[in-house]
């Protein structure tokens, strides 16, 4: 048998803790995304997202626990913002000046491909468009961690399409490892490999999306049988009811099973804050 393949994590937080006023924004908080995967972070309004992702590129310092980045972090945050004033060539002359990093020649060729004009102001961008430069801006860092909190909100179908075409693109060419968020989890069925969903400021979930598919079931079947079956979440109508299960089982011609897709995984999660499916204490392995 074959050792694990170990893979080398880019973020790591162990413990992380922070704090709102009087209640915890983000508690216990222990998880690793490896290098040059993209981790899809889930979760209600509220429960913690954005919090991590600010704590993760080091601009809100933990109460608690520790987070560490393997090399440097950009992060694009949900309003997208930019100097409206400027135009899209001043703004990247203006990354030029503020960053010791700084990869002009890239930044300007990506934008020529995206037909994103150097002349125009980013307040007369489109939405996709003004989607386009922030991520440009932040790739332009040449980070080895790129973080998106809510990278497709308020664009339209094409747009968002676009937007994550692109980024996957930079990915598949660099190497780079991602970290977004998003409330439309068909956004990220077929762009994201690693899944991590936060819950009332609690780490629910964190793994390899295929190997969670994998080690767990959906069960659809009578009612009366659901009762003393260990779940993670149960629904149901009447008669009938729909169980999210780990593992494999076998109960027999009165029950249906198939693998959950990945909006099924993370809803019946979701409906259940006490359940949980999280890496030993091996940590990341393969």
């Amino acid at each position: 048998m074959s050792a694990p393949i170990l893979e080398v994590p880019v973020l790591e937080t162990t413990g992380l803790g922070v704090r709102r006023r009087r209640a915890w924004a983000l508690r216990d908080c222990s998880l690793s995304v490896p290098a040059g995967r993209v981790a899809a972070l889930v979760g209600p309004n509220g429960a913690g997202k954005t919090t991590l992702m600010l704590a993760a590129v080091g601009l809100l310092a933990p109460d608690r626990g520790h987070v560490s980045v393997r090399g440097t972090a950009a992060f694009v945050a949900q309003d997208k913002p930019l100097y409206e004033s400027f135009t899209v060539g001043e703004l990247l002359e203006f990354g030029r000046r503020t960053n010791t990093r700084w990869d002009g020649e890239g930044a300007r060729a990506r934008l020529d491909v995206l037909g994103v004009p150097l002349g125009r102001r980013a307040g007369r961008l489109s939405g996709g468009q003004q989607a386009q430069v922030a991520i440009t801006l932040a790739l332009a860092r040449t980070p080895d961690l790129l973080v998106l909190d809510e990278p497709l909100a308020n664009l339209d179908p094409l747009a968002r399409h676009d937007v994550m075409r692109t980024l996957m693109g930079e990915v598949a060419g660099r190497g780079l490892t991602v970290l977004l968020s998003s409330h439309v989890i068909a956004d990220l069925e077929d762009t994201c490999d690693w899944l991590v969903v936060l819950n009332g400021g609690r780490l629910q979930v964190s793994g390899d999306i295929d190997d969670l598919l994998a080690g767990h079931l959906l069960l659809s079947g009578p009612a009366e049988a659901a009762e003393g079956l260990e779940a993670v979440s149960a629904t149901g109508t009447g008669r009938h009811a729909t169980l999210l299960v780990r593992g494999d089982r076998a109960l027999g011609p009165r029950w249906s099973t198939r693998r959950p897709n990945l909006d099924e995984l993370v809803m019946g999660y979701l409906r259940s804050p006490q359940a949980a499916a999280l890496p030993g204490p091996a940590g990341v392995a393969r």
